[in-house]
C-alpha cells in the first residue's frame, strides 16, 4: 500500500527555490552540486519510525510533477519566470533514488541526509526535505502536542502585527511542524487579514503581503512572496572561485533572467554585510527594491543600511528592509518602529513562529520546541560552498574555505546576543502580555 504523501506538489516549496531554478536553467545548467543536512538541535533525533517514514516520503517526491494548471499558475502570477522554464517544467521530475542518500544509525539515533546532482534539478529537494524531517520528528518523536487553537492563535497574531502597522509574509514551511499545521495557521492569517482590512483602523501600509509557500498562495488566493536565497551567491562563488565579486555576479545574472523589474530585494549576508556593500553600487541600489536582513544584529544592520543609501545618494524613503531572522510579534514591532524612525520602509517575513508554535499536552504545558535544522549547499563543480553570515552561527561550510575567504574578504567577526543558534525559539524568547501592550 503506497503512504499517504506529506508533499501533495512541487509547489509546496518557497518561490525563491522556484525562481532560483530559472536563474540556475539560464546559467549553470550543467553545475553538478551537494547538498547537505545540518541539524542545529542536535539533542532533538528521530526514532526508527520517524526515519522509515521520512524515507518512504522522500522517495515519493520521484513521483510528483507539475501539471499543466500548476505551470498556468506560475505562468500567470509569477511573471518575471521566462517562457524558457516553463517549457523546462514540463518534463521535470526528481529522481531521489540516484539522489538523495539518507543515513540513520541506530544506535545514535542520528541522521545523515546528502543530495547530489544536476544543481537545476536537486535545487528543489531542500524545502520538502526540511518540511519532512520536521514532520516526521514531531510525528513519531515529540507526540505531547495537538492541533487545538492553531488557527486562532494564528489569528491573533495577525491581528497583534496589524494593530502594530506591519507588513508581513508567512515563511515558515521549511521548518513547519506539519502541511496541516501550516494550512491552519494560513486560515488563521487569513482571518486576522480580513477583519482587519474591513476595520476603521486599516492602514494600506499594513497587511498580509503573502506566503512564501507556492501551494499555498495558490490555494488561499494570495501572493506567493520571495526572491533569492544564500545558495544563488554560495553557488556562483563555488564556481568562480570569485569571492570578492560573488555577489556583484549573482545580482548581475540575476538581473538577466528576471528583468530589472522583478529583481526584489537584494541578499546581504552571504558572505558577510561588509563584502556584499562593496558591490552594491549606486545602480544596483537603485534597481533592487530594497535588502533582506537575515542574520546579526537587525537594528546595528538598520543604521548601516540607512547610512549606505543615504552616503550614495539614495533615497531611502523608497528603500525597504525585509526583516526575516527568528521573527515573533513583539520583534516585529520593534524592528518596525526603529525603521520607521530612519525613514524607511518595513516588511517581516516570519516563519517558525507561525507554522512550529505549539506547547506540550503534558502539566506543565512548557513548549514543545522546534528542531532547528537547514540543508546548505555544500559544493558546485566539485568546489566546497560555504555561507559566511553576520553572526557566527550561521556559518556553514568547510571550515578551511570559510577561514580562506575571511582572509580574501578582510572579514570581521561578530557576535550578537539574540544569533544563538541553540536557543532559538525557546519559550524565554516569545513575547509577554505587558510588553504587546506597551
Amino acid at each position: 500500500m503506497v503512504a499517504e504523501r506529506a508533499i501533495p506538489s512541487l509547489l509546496d516549496t518557497d518561490l525563491y527555490k522556484i525562481t532560483m531554478q530559472a536563474a540556475v536553467l539560464d546559467h549553470y545548467p550543467d553545475t553538478i552540486v551537494t547538498y547537505s543536512l545540518k541539524n542545529r538541535t542536535p539533542e532533538k533525533k528521530l526514532n526508527s519510525s520517524a526515519f522509515e517514514w521520512l524515507k518512504e516520503q522522500v522517495g515519493l517526491l520521484g513521483t510528483l510533477t507539475f501539471s499543466d494548471d500548476e505551470i498556468a499558475y506560475l505562468r500567470s502570477n509569477v511573471k518575471q519566470l521566462p517562457e524558457r522554464y516553463f517549457v523546462y517544467l514540463e518534463t521535470f521530475q526528481l529522481h531521489p533514488d540516484t539522489q538523495v542518500t539518507l543515513v540513520f544509525d541506530e544506535t545514535t539515533h542520528d541522521l545523515k541526509a546528502k543530495i547530489k546532482g544536476l544543481w537545476v534539478e536537486t535545487i528543489l529537494y531542500e524545502i520538502p526535505l526540511l518540511a519532512l524531517v520536521s514532520e516526521a520528528y514531531f510525528k513519531f518523536v515529540d507526540t505531547d502536542w495537538d492541533y487545538t487553537d492553531q488557527t486562532e492563535r494564528a489569528e491573533t497574531k495577525a491581528s497583534q502585527l496589524l494593530s502594530f502597522g506591519c507588513a508581513f509574509s508567512e515563511f515558515g514551511t521549511r521548518r513547519r511542524r506539519s502541511f496541516k499545521a501550516q494550512d491552519l495557521v494560513l486560515h488563521g492569517l487569513m482571518a486576522g487579514e480580513v477583519k482587519y482590512q474591513a476595520s476603521a483602523n486599516a492602514k494600506i501600509s499594513a497587511g498580509l503581503r503573502g506566503t512564501s509557500n507556492v501551494y499555498f498562495a495558490r490555494k488561499f488566493g494570495i501572493p506567493p512572496i520571495g526572491t533569492v536565497a544564500h545558495e544563488w551567491m554560495m553557488g556562483i562563488a563555488a564556481v568562480t572561485q570569485d569571492y570578492l565579486n560573488a555577489n556583484s555576479v549573482a545580482m548581475e545574472q540575476w538581473r538577466k533572467t528576471m528583468g530589472d523589474n522583478h529583481v526584489g530585494v537584494a541578499l546581504t549576508d552571504t558572505f558577510g554585510t561588509d563584502a556584499f556593500l562593496k558591490n552594491f553600487t549606486p545602480k544596483l541600489a537603485s534597481i533592487y527594491t530594497g535588502v533582506r536582513q537575515d542574520s546579526g544584529d537587525p537594528l546595528v544592520f538598520l543604521d548601516r543600511i540607512a547610512k549606505y543609501y543615504d552616503n550614495i545618494g539614495i533615497d531611502k524613503s523608497h528603500k525597504i528592509i525585509v526583516f526575516s531572522d527568528s521573527l515573533d510579534v513583539l520583534s516585529c514591532k520593534k524592528y518596525k518602529n526603529a525603521t520607521d524612525k530612519v525613514g524607511m520602509l518595513s516588511s517581516f517575513g516570519v516563519g517558525t513562529y507561525f507554522t512550529n508554535d505549539f506547547y506540550n499536552l503534558t502539566p506543565p504545558h512548557k513548549k514543545s520546541t522546534p528542531l532547528n535544522i537547514v540543508v546548505k549547499l555544500s559544493s558546485a563543480d566539485g568546489k566546497p560552498a560555504i555561507k559566511i553570515s553576520d553572526n557566527l552561527g550561521k556559518n556553514t561550510g568547510d571550515k578551511q574555505t570559510v577561514e580562506r575567504v575571511k582572509s580574501i574578504l578582510g572579514y570581521t567577526e561578530r557576535q550578537w546576543a539574540g544569533g544563538d543558534e541553540d536557543k532559538r525559539w525557546d519559550e524565554s524568547d516569545h513575547e509577554t502580555a505587558s510588553e504587546l501592550s506597551s
